[in-house]
């Protein structure tokens, strides 16, 4: 394992002073990849907390124009960018604020053909898709190829979280077997809650990497923001579960 720049030691030294952490396991940030679907409010917030926090690659992959009325919660976005590529703007303004991390933008979606190529090159997913088809076809992949994945959702006030270890904890589909119903413009978001969501989503990759803490395994974390109600639910794997049923 190589040893961290001057550069990079004092501007990670604050995290590095942490109990448990030091320089290993900045190292272990720096020398992972981590996979960012629905680089928006979410998505693009959480992407924001890995890059500071010195990953060493991230995959951005989101398709469309940035629109007006993303602009209250898209931190990564500026006025003068409406109606453009979002990626091409999360990538330049990531890389303004930590150059050092390697950023590959895809302005594309999820779909079936592209997805088993984005997982593999990942060591975790960020599973911050703005529909379930993208998020189904994420699950079923890290549950393929055996990649941790953390998924992060969020309704109005209402968020979720939880993290995927293939073979180990509960998939997606264990824990939505039905999916809700969902219209990605449909309902309301403050930028507060999406990054609230999102730092918490951008931990538990950090955790899980680094292995700082305890992160989000067989439990789904829920949030009401309007109240600050959190609960901790346990999650339990369903043996008949056709995505992963048979891997635990």
């Amino acid at each position: 394992m190589f040893s961290l720049t001057p550069t990079e030691l004092e501007r990670y030294q604050r995290q590095i002073m942490l109990p448990g952490f030091g320089e290993e396991a900045q190292n272990k940030l720096r020398t992972s990849t981590v996979l960012v679907t629905g680089v928006g409010g979410l998505g693009g917030t959480a992407a924001l907390y890995l890059a500071v926090a010195g990953i060493g690659r991230l995959i951005l992959v989101r398709g469309g124009n940035l629109r007006r009325d993303d602009m209250n919660r898209q931190v990564l976005m500026t006025e003068d960018w409406v109606g453009k590529p979002r990626i091409e703007k999360a990538k330049e303004t990531l890389t303004a604020i930590n150059p050092d991390v390697e950023i590959e933008a895809i302005p594309e979606y999820v779909t079936a053909s592209n997805v088993d190529s984005l997982v593999l090159q990942a060591d975790i997913t960020l599973d911050c898709a703005h529909n379930f088809v993208e998020r189904d076809l994420l699950n079923a992949a890290c549950v393929r190829w055996q990649k941790p994945m953390v998924e992060a959702a969020m309704n109005g006030m209402e968020a979720y979280l939880t993290t995927i270890i293939p073979g180990k904890t509960p998939c997606l589909s264990c824990l939505f077997p039905e999916k809700p119903e969902w219209d990605k413009r449909g309902f309301g978001v403050l930028g507060a809650v999406s990054g609230t969501l999102a730092c918490l989503t951008a931990l538990e990759a950090i955790k899980v990497i680094t292995g700082l803490g305890q992160p989000l395994f067989s439990h789904l974390l829920m949030m009401d923001l309007g109240t600050l109600n959190f609960s901790k639910l346990h999650t339990y794997h369903d043996r008949h579960c056709p995505v992963c049923g048979t891997q635990k």
